[in-house]
């Protein structure tokens, strides 16, 4: 099959890349930058370069993206064109040339206020039937994309899967409070619990939902490591972190104490992956329990996939105040 992979210069597009190359898929990387991973250089936002490439796919996964860190660095309409616009083109083009199945990539981003508990109160269970209430232009034009991939569906019987993928970057935490408490490897640890995956998951869901976009039609999955944690544990996450992750996993203190972590005092916000898991038969392997057995062996948590595609930052240039500015919205 071949498949288009728009990003492919990007963290999840190369990645994407790299997997598919070595299968028995042909991809087809596009990115606005070249990259040893793009095969056609252009924009989503040109619908005559959209058609071209479509053309020569089965199949479509479309990461590319503006991303919150670049909020401070580019217009709304800039979002606008690539999120909206360019997500419009490929299911135009790909409902006008044979239903060709589509994977969206978008982001737990579109859940925004939702996500933030009252001070004091319990964390937030999130799954896909939360209401998005998007605080930024990043999470307004993303969410906007989901509402078309779900409209071509209905209208054109295009099958197309959202996945609502949840913090893989490996760059540092934009929140400098988190930044100056915690060692940067202790803090996307914690994350595994409740708000990070790994890239080689995320892949994995990729290309099982291509593999049932026929089937299924049309869904919404969130993409996130499989969390130990109940419903029922949220009003002590809200209050008391580590008192609940030492119920699940006791020894994780020892183990955080050696390298002179510790967990999180509260977790705000749970991200749950079942319905992913459940109906895509989806398993991700990177785990915050992963992790805990790799750090009492010394190895290296991370899946080598993550290792070979590395940190890309989203800017050219560095700033003074963190990994990307947050100002603007």
């Amino acid at each position: 099959m071949n498949i288009l992979v728009t990003g492919s210069a990007g963290h999840l597009g190369e990645a994407l890349m790299r997997v598919l190359r070595a299968s028995h898929h042909q991809p087809i990387g596009v990115d606005i930058k070249p990259s040893p991973f793009t095969d056609h250089v252009g924009s989503v936002s040109d619908r005559d370069f959209v058609r071209e490439c479509v053309d020569k796919a089965d199949a479509i996964i479309h990461t590319a993206t503006l991303h919150k860190p670049h909020v401070g660095t580019h217009s709304r309409q800039d979002f606008i064109d690539t999120n909206i616009t360019g997500t419009l083109n490929l299911l135009e083009e790909a409902a006008a040339q044979g239903l060709k199945p589509v994977v969206f990539t978008s982001t737990t981003s579109t859940f925004g206020d939702a996500m933030k508990p009252p001070a004091g109160g319990p964390a937030v269970w999130v799954t896909e039937s939360l209401r998005a209430k998007p605080k930024n232009i990043y999470g307004v034009t993303k969410t906007a994309a989901e509402d078309l991939c779900q409209l071509f569906h209905r209208n054109a019987n295009l099958p197309c899967i959202v996945l609502k993928t949840s913090r893989f970057f490996p760059e540092a935490d934009d929140d400098k409070g988190k930044r100056d408490a915690f060692d940067d490897t202790n803090l996307k640890v914690n994350e595994l619990l409740f708000r990070r995956v790994d890239v080689q998951d995320i892949v994995d869901a990729h290309l099982l939902a291509l593999d049932k976009a026929t089937r299924i039609g049309f869904d919404r999955f969130i993409i996130s490591a499989h969390t130990p944690f109940a419903p029922e544990d949220a009003a002590l996450l809200g209050s008391d972190a580590p008192r609940v992750v030492a119920h699940y996993y006791p020894e994780y203190a020892s183990i955080f104490a050696i390298r002179g972590w510790r967990m999180l005092p509260r977790i705000e916000r749970v991200y749950d992956s079942a319905h992913a898991q459940d109906t895509l038969g989806w398993t991700p392997r990177y785990s915050f329990e992963a992790a805990l057995n790799c750090l009492k062996k010394n190895r290296e948590h991370r899946s080598q996939l993550s290792l070979d595609v590395g940190g890309k930052g989203y800017h050219d240039v560095t700033f003074d105040e963190g990994p990307y500015p947050t100002r603007g919205f």
